[in-house]
């Protein structure tokens, strides 16, 4: 069963070593893992959506069952930042809820976290650690 990017990122915090976390990430790579480290650490990135606790119900329902999963849901990412989509504030306020409660709540949480840059806060990943995983990245815009 492949694992949930919230999986694949506690694993690479769990990781020892720099060498271990680069690695796991290579490992792990697909689009949407380094979507939601581009969008964490990319400080050109900025997020239309508020600060601060996201009032929404995490969903209860047990991994692997009846969720959808951030690794399809990513495409929609570009709704919340800037220059990103046009559409009024609160439509895209409850977008991004009605999408975080779809999620197994360990990968809403990641959501949360990346829309006010706070990835590093719950898991130990650098942006250096990032960046020598997949140098292709380029900062200050897209990938």
């Amino acid at each position: 069963m492949k694992l949930l990017i919230s999986e694949v990122l506690q694993k690479v915090s769990n990781a020892k070593t720099k060498a271990e976390k680069v690695k796991l990430l290579q490992e792990y790579n697909t689009p949407a893992l380094r979507a939601i480290l581009i969008a964490n650490y990319d400080e050109s990135i900025e997020s239309l959506l508020p600060e601060g606790a996201v009032p929404y119900t995490p969903n209860e329902a047990p991994k692997g069952t009846e969720h959808t999963v951030l690794e399809h849901e990513y495409r929609k990412l570009y709704i919340f930042f800037k220059g990103g989509s046009s559409i009024k504030q609160m439509m895209r306020e409850n977008l991004f809820i009605q999408m975080i409660e779809g999620l197994h709540a360990e990968e809403a949480e990641v959501l949360v976290l990346i829309k006010d840059k706070g990835l590093q806060r719950k898991y130990k990943i650098t942006k250096a650690c990032v960046e020598e995983a997949f140098p292709q990245i380029k900062w200050g815009g897209r990938a």
